[in-house]
């Protein structure tokens, strides 16, 4: 099966101009988000998705697989519409380029439903995660999902939802933006104008629940922050900071001391 990975990247943002160039530990943000997204065995290739002459030089630079596309899309699944186009492929997985802590193993989970084919109708794939954080709870600009009990997409909101009003023992599950597409839910989408609600909230994968369609959505554990505002991105780096703590001064001198051994060692065989 041929699964082709699209990464949108739109250079202009209305809370964050630049965000896919932006460095986080020495890296790009899109840099990183394609890196992951090559660690998942069974996409066939990654591709970045761009608007901007600034982002499709930074890619070739780094030798990122890049293409360029029209200006003229409101949303990365349009963007991923236009790579199906001209890429044919039996699946294609839209992994969002604001996501640099994505991990390999969340992506996948998106293309589980598609194999064990127990919904004949699924056509379109999303994450979800449970939010830990009450912050996020409110925050606005972090989708809000609440699905039937097979999984099933009923609505995504930025509010906090549900409401509690029987029980305070609430889960609340937030969207985790990697997509799962058949190559005829892109073609529905691309040529389809946008729903009532999805025009209020702003959320794309509303236009295939208003329409009647199934979007499947698959519970993941992921620590993942989609990075929206200079304050997602200040968070990120202190993530990304975090994971890397240099070793003490001690251990250092001896990994030089023996570095050096190593190397007049070498010198004298020679």
């Amino acid at each position: 099966m041929k699964i082709i990975a699209v990464i949108p990247a739109r250079y202009h943002s209305s809370r964050l101009d630049g965000k896919p160039l932006a460095d986080i530990g020495g890296q790009l943000m899109i840099e990183r988000v394609y890196l992951q997204a090559k660690k998942v065995n069974e996409l066939t290739d990654v591709y970045v998705a761009t608007d901007d002459d600034r982002i499709l030089s930074a890619c070739q630079k780094r030798n990122i697989k890049c293409m360029m596309t029209s200006a003229k899309h409101q949303t990365g699944t349009d963007r991923t519409g236009e790579v199906a186009d001209k890429i044919p492929a039996d699946l294609y997985v839209n992994i969002q380029g604001d996501e640099p802590l994505i991990e390999p193993e969340t992506i996948q989970k998106v293309l589980l439903p598609f194999g064990e084919n127990t919904c004949h109708d699924i056509q379109v794939t999303n994450l979800m995660t449970q939010i830990k954080d009450p912050v996020e709870l409110l925050n606005f600009t972090i989708p809000k999902v609440i699905t039937a009990q097979d999984g099933r997409g009923v609505f995504l909101t930025r509010s906090a939802v549900p409401f509690p009003k029987g029980s305070i023992a609430v889960k609340y599950y937030k969207q985790v933006c990697v997509y799962g597409f058949t190559p005829e839910a892109l073609r529905f989408f691309c040529t389809s104008p946008r729903g009532k609600v999805e025009s209020i909230e702003d959320i794309e994968i509303l236009r295939f629940i208003e329409a009647g369609r199934r979007v499947q959505y698959i519970e993941v554990n992921s620590n993942t922050v989609a990075v929206d505002t200079p304050g997602d991105l200040k968070k990120v780096r202190e993530i990304i900071a975090q994971q890397f703590t240099p070793p003490p001064p001690h251990i250092c001198l001896i990994i030089s001391y023996l570095y050096h051994l190593c190397f007049f060692t070498e010198r004298r065989a020679a």
